[in-house]
């Protein structure tokens, strides 16, 4: 490639902000070695697509895009369409007798050699598959071209997950959780905020399980420590963090430290105690309990979000009612809803008592209406407060009006503020008062 004429290279990630990161990698190294990075497919040469395999949903995603992404091999300049990730890592046999128009299938372990795969396969015919040990481990020095705004970036602090829930195909597509070295994760941070990023958001299988797997007493309460040292940088928001790993010592940094968001994501999945035992979950009903309690009680402005699954095997009327009945009691913030999807090779797929796809859609919706009022109501709490909020460019519905999110909202998953008065320019970091508010969004005016 160097020296020669740069060929465009087009990626879409689909999934959760760690695929994210693995795209930005790929990015890097084709970038190195003199792609030319586009985002428009019609103009690339090379198209690659980054996979989620999670639940059926994601997998229908993966295929619908893929299937529409071959079409630019007919109509545009595409000579080798790529897979990445999940999918193939899930299913490298399925996929190649499927998809004869995809060119090659990377694994979650080989995504690094992206720009020698495709050196190979100049000359190499024929459908090409990469998909070994998924155990591979990021490092921040490998090249790295982040997509997301300048004033934000994922921090993913370990890969792979060691919980085996048993609804779950993570630990087989990603191998056992995997901590990165202290030193390494701060000298990436440092490298993100030289260039501008104002918020970093940590991200992993499971956040509170960081170091468990390393020498020296590492954990992610020593990080954040090291992490609040870091001038420049505003905001660190802690997503995925398992309810049992939330210690006193967290929910006291948390509460204590300015620069981190009074935000955090406790993935529950359930709260029915025979159904979180089916699920391998570690914590039950009252624990809890008693954990949202202990937040709000040291943490009173605190966001919480979460996410559940409606339709586990075994989930009576019972059950989902308990459910329904503590999403409306507890209150939170965000929340997530999944239909529990089946997935081949794990302990949920075996189980008797499976739950009707209509009877999943009916519990899901039902939650999701509670939800909304739930949602309704705590946005309305915040008139007339001060939020601080980062400004993140023109509405899409109008260029009259600037949007953001506040400290209480991640990106990409949780809604915005729209912002009516007042002016300030992309990635500043504002306070703005609350004046009104819908199910899911706010509105404000920039004050002093």
């Amino acid at each position: 490639m160097r020296g020669a004429t740069k060929e465009k290279v087009s990626l879409v990630s689909l999934g959760c902000p760690k695929n994210l990161v693995d795209a930005e990698v790929m990015l890097g190294y084709l970038g190195r070695e003199g792609y030319e990075v586009t985002t428009d497919e019609r103009d690339a040469d090379i198209i690659i697509v980054n996979t989620c395999s999670f639940i059926k949903e994601a997998k229908q995603e993966s295929i619908d895009t893929i299937l529409d992404l071959a079409d630019r091999k007919h109509d545009a300049r595409c000579r080798l369409l790529i897979v990445t990730g999940c999918l193939p890592q899930r299913y490298q046999e399925e996929l190649a007798g499927e998809l004869p128009e995809v060119d090659i299938f990377v694994g979650t372990g080989d995504y690094p050699r992206i720009a020698e795969i495709i050196a190979e396969k100049k000359a190499a015919p024929g459908q090409l598959r990469y998909t070994g040990d998924p155990n591979f481990l990021f490092d921040e020095h490998l090249p790295r071209l982040k997509s997301s705004p300048y004033y934000t970036a994922y921090l993913k602090i370990a890969e792979g997950c060691s919980n085996c829930c048993s609804y779950c195909v993570i630990p087989s597509l990603r191998g056992g959780f995997r901590s990165r070295p202290l030193e390494r994760l701060l000298d990436e941070a440092r490298e993100l905020v030289a260039g501008g990023v104002k918020e970093i958001n940590l991200i992993a299988q499971d956040i509170t399980a960081y170091g468990r797997d390393l020498a020296g007493g590492v954990s992610l309460e020593g990080l954040l420590r090291e992490l609040v040292k870091l001038d420049g940088l505003r905001w660190i928001r802690l997503l995925y963090a398992y309810p049992d790993g939330i210690t006193d010592g967290l929910v006291h940094l948390i509460r204590d430290e300015e620069k981190i968001c009074k935000y955090l994501d406790i993935p529950l999945q359930h709260v029915s105690d025979p159904i979180l035992k089916r699920m391998n979950r570690r914590s039950s009903e009252a624990e809890i309990r008693e954990l949202i309690a202990r937040l709000r009680t040291e943490i009173p402005e605190v966001a919480l979000r979460t996410s559940l699954i409606v339709g586990f095997p075994g989930e009576t009327e019972e059950d989902f009612n308990k459910l329904l009945h503590f999403v409306e009691e507890i209150q939170f913030d965000r929340l997530g809803v999944f239909c529990y999807s089946r997935e081949e090779g794990t302990a949920a797929a075996a189980m008797p008592d499976q739950v009707s796809e209509r009877l999943k859609r009916e519990r899901y919706k039902k939650l999701m209406r509670a939800q909304a009022r739930v949602s309704f109501k705590r946005n309305r709490r915040l008139i007339d407060t001060i939020e601080q909020v980062i400004v993140e460019g023109y509405s899409e519905e109008t260029d009259l009006l600037l949007k953001g999110r506040s400290s209480r909202q991640a990106p990409d998953i949780d809604g915005q503020v729209y912002i009516t008065a007042g002016t300030a320019s992309v990635g500043d970091i504002v306070n703005l008062k609350i004046t009104d508010s819908s199910d899911y969004d706010l509105i404000g005016e920039i004050v002093s």
